[in-house]
């Protein structure tokens, strides 16, 4: 098995891409060991020192490292964590865990239309970096936004947030006046 790496635009994280999808029809956003208690290939990775933070994708693992923490050294752990895991046979993520949130039959118009534009135009081109970014919800004209992966932390999100995001969907939808992270 033989898996690709990438840099992202966060120095403390990389997009590795093992070749068999990783998640097909989700992505899971793990911040810490606890929170990967469904994943089996989360789990394994949280047990690297280093390892700050676990972003499946549908083909790809981003994985975030501490700070103070050299890539030298974790880089070749991690690609053994997921070559490891993915010779086991073992999905990704347990069948009861579940993916980041997708739209909702009750949304508005304007939502709908929000999450549109992030789905189809946004995520494709972040997901190459290694990260997402996701709705929260829409109100008084700002929209709010989880980074996810790479992009959570990463120095150029606000850039991205400001200079993309918030212009495309200015643009395309005139009620949204801003675009804010969740933090």
């Amino acid at each position: 098995m033989f898996i690709q790496t990438e840099t992202t635009p966060n120095p403390d994280a990389i997009k590795f891409i093992p070749g068999p999808p990783v998640v097909p029809g989700g992505s899971y956003d793990f911040r810490d060991a606890a929170a990967a208690e469904r994943s089996p290939l989360a789990q394994r990775l949280f047990k690297i020192m280093g390892v700050s933070g676990v972003y499946l994708g549908g083909d790809f693992v981003s994985v975030t490292k501490g700070a103070d923490d050299d890539w030298a050294t974790l880089k070749p752990r991690i690609l053994a964590a997921i070559m490891d895991h993915f010779l086991t046979g073992l999905p990704a993520v347990d069948a009861a865990a579940q993916p980041v949130a997708a739209s909702s039959e009750e949304d508005s118009e304007i939502v709908q239309q929000i999450r549109e534009i992030i789905d189809d135009r946004v995520r494709p081109a972040v997901a190459m970096d290694g990260g997402d970014i996701v709705f929260d919800r829409f109100e008084d004209g700002i929209v709010y936004l989880h980074m996810r992966g790479a992009c959570a932390g990463c120095p150029s999100s606000s850039a991205t947030l400001k200079s993309g995001i918030e212009n495309m969907l200015k643009h395309f939808i005139p009620e949204v006046q801003e675009v804010r992270p969740v933090l």
